[in-house]
């Protein structure tokens, strides 16, 4: 667990590991049929054609991505345009469903004053790649009506915009079979003390990102290993309690 700087890797370099070939004339239309992007695809990489995703560092979560998913069954929550959803498919994921339940158009259009209709870059990508993702617009605590178990969830950049996060952990530790990871990747705290540090900051509402109003706590190591214990006394790992852009984030595992 370290906070020293660090060389991440860019986002297109993250973008490349699922190089996707598109023609540039396509390429080139998806790009203009699609009026924001979070994420960055390599839609044309001889071509150097991405997507302009909004979210510039991730490179850090590739820690916890496993290198392969053959067979195994993911979630991902909180989607947006499904990155994570199609890298898990192009590792050899049996099933793959994600879930979003859109709320970030509320801050899309408050941080970026950019008019969303919800899930446009997820399907744009979902039909260049003719992929078996399963698409619901549905939020995460309405996951009592899917009856399915998971080998690997994705819970990135979710944790910290949820008004109850344990209630949050214990859905996803009921969806969790029994020899699964939840990978999390929430908002930190500077200068993270450890398990030793049990507590859990709000924040001031826009304080975060400047007109997102959307982001309600800081989690230290400490506060979201309890948490965790409180949801079902799963295990965490922390992996990594590193400093992007000046802002402290949190990545770890769980594991039952």
């Amino acid at each position: 667990m370290s906070q020293a700087a660090a060389v991440w890797p860019s986002e297109r370099e993250v973008a490349d590991l699922l190089a996707m070939g598109v023609d540039p004339d396509t390429a080139l239309e998806t790009l203009s049929r699609v009026p924001f992007w979070f994420h960055t695809f390599a839609l044309n990489r001889e071509a150097e054609i991405y997507t302009p995703g909004a979210a510039r560092d991730h490179g850090y979560r590739l820690a916890v991505i496993p290198e392969s998913f053959k067979g195994l069954r993911v979630l991902d929550v909180g989607t947006f345009d499904g990155f994570y959803s199609y890298l898990a498919e192009a590792r050899g994921a049996n099933r793959v469903l994600a879930i979003d339940n859109e709320r970030y158009i509320d801050w899309v259009e408050s941080r970026w004053h950019v008019t969303l209709s919800g899930g446009d870059g997820f399907r744009a990508i979902h039909g260049l790649l003719n992929s078996d993702v399963e698409y619901r617009r549905m939020d995460a605590f309405d996951l009592g009506q899917v009856e399915e178990k998971f080998d690997f969830i994705f819970c990135f950049g979710v944790l910290h915009r949820v008004e109850n996060p344990l209630g949050l952990l214990r859905l996803l530790t009921r969806h969790l079979a029994d020899e699964g990871r939840i990978a999390i990747e929430t908002y930190g705290v500077a200068e993270d003390e450890g398990a030793g540090n049990g507590a859990i900051y709000v924040s001031e509402a826009g304080r975060i990102y400047p007109g997102d109003e959307f982001v309600y706590w800081q989690f230290s190591s400490g506060s979201l290993e309890r948490l965790i214990g409180h949801a079902s006394h799963a295990n965490f790992e922390v992996v990594n309690v590193p400093i992007i852009d000046d802002h402290p984030r949190l990545l770890g595992l769980v594991t039952r």
